[in-house]
């Protein structure tokens, strides 16, 4: 899959580091006693289970509510159910677009049900969701296999959509129970007008605290306040602030994720975001001074 990607002339630059990452991760299991991801062998089972090899894409169009339902069993459901539930929708011809915004949602909640580390570790203070989170991972890693089954191949297409939700899945453990942004911190919220709140939000940044951004952007949406202002906002600390490695990388899948998914559920992407970059505040990404410095700005 990876070398259709690339295309043969690539394929050696581009694949070096992940064909020698994939072969001492196998050594690794090996030396431990540790058996194989169980996707391998239950993505060729579901592959001939649905008898997927072999056929286009599908092209049915979902609702809401469909989508909806696929991404909490995504969510909630388990690996092998998740897994199962995506091979049974591309069987019924449902859209690969459709099957991929579920995913995305799916790792999107776990952003905004994340109940923070327990633990600090550097960079990353207790209560922080913020670089190599359970959400932040998922919701990057929902996006490159949604891209990846977007320009593949209909076998690769399929076999992606299967592996990214069985990957995006059995993440769920010790959540919260409800997803960000908390009812009575929306319920504080005493105004409408858009600059206002963007205002408000970026002090809530400063200040740390997740569930007032989150509340503010979620209510700046509500709204119908145009998306470009928030995004300049949070475009601002994804450059300044350092987020564990995490903060530009974020940005980016939550600015193509918002692009991608439906008016209905688009802006639980920048409440995500929000939250994340309230949790990444004060840890100034390194050279940031001096560029800007640099560029006297």
């Amino acid at each position: 899959m990876l070398l259709d990607l690339t295309g043969k002339d690539q394929a050696e630059t581009l694949l070096r580091q992940s064909v020698r990452y994939c072969v001492d991760a196998e050594k690794h299991m090996a030396e431990h006693g540790r058996k194989p991801c169980p996707i391998r062998e239950l993505l060729p089972k579901l592959l001939d289970q649905y008898r997927l090899l072999g056929r286009p894409a599908g092209k049915r169009t979902a609702d809401d509510a469909w989508v909806e339902q696929l991404a909490q069993t995504i969510y909630g459901g388990g690996r092998d159910r998740a897994a199962d539930a995506v091979a049974a929708a591309l069987a019924e011809g449902m859209s690969p677009d459709a099957i991929g915004e579920a995913i995305s949602l799916a790792s999107n909640r776990l952003v905004l049900c994340d109940p923070g580390r327990k633990r600090p570790e550097p960079g990353k203070p207790i209560g922080s969701v913020h670089g190599a989170s359970v959400g932040v991972h998922a919701s990057d890693s929902a996006n490159a296999w949604r891209n990846i089954a977007r320009v593949s191949n209909p076998r690769n297409t399929i076999a992606s959509l299967i592996v990214g939700a069985y990957h995006t899945a059995g993440q769920n453990a010790g959540q919260n129970k409800d997803p960000y942004p908390p009812a009575d911190r929306l319920a504080k919220i005493d105004t409408k007008a858009a600059g206002r709140l963007l205002r408000m939000a970026e002090t809530a940044i400063k200040e740390q605290d997740q569930a007032g951004a989150a509340a503010l952007v979620h209510r700046y949406g509500e709204l119908g306040h145009p998306d470009r202002p928030a995004f300049d906002l949070l475009l601002r600390y994804a450059v300044s602030e350092d987020g564990a490695l995490h903060a530009e990388k974020y940005y980016r899948t939550v600015t193509e994720e918002f692009a991608a998914t439906r008016p209905a559920f688009r802006w639980r992407q920048l409440v995500a975001l929000a939250r994340v970059t309230a949790s990444e505040y004060g840890q100034p990404a390194p050279g940031y001074a001096d560029a800007c410095q640099l560029l006297k700005v």
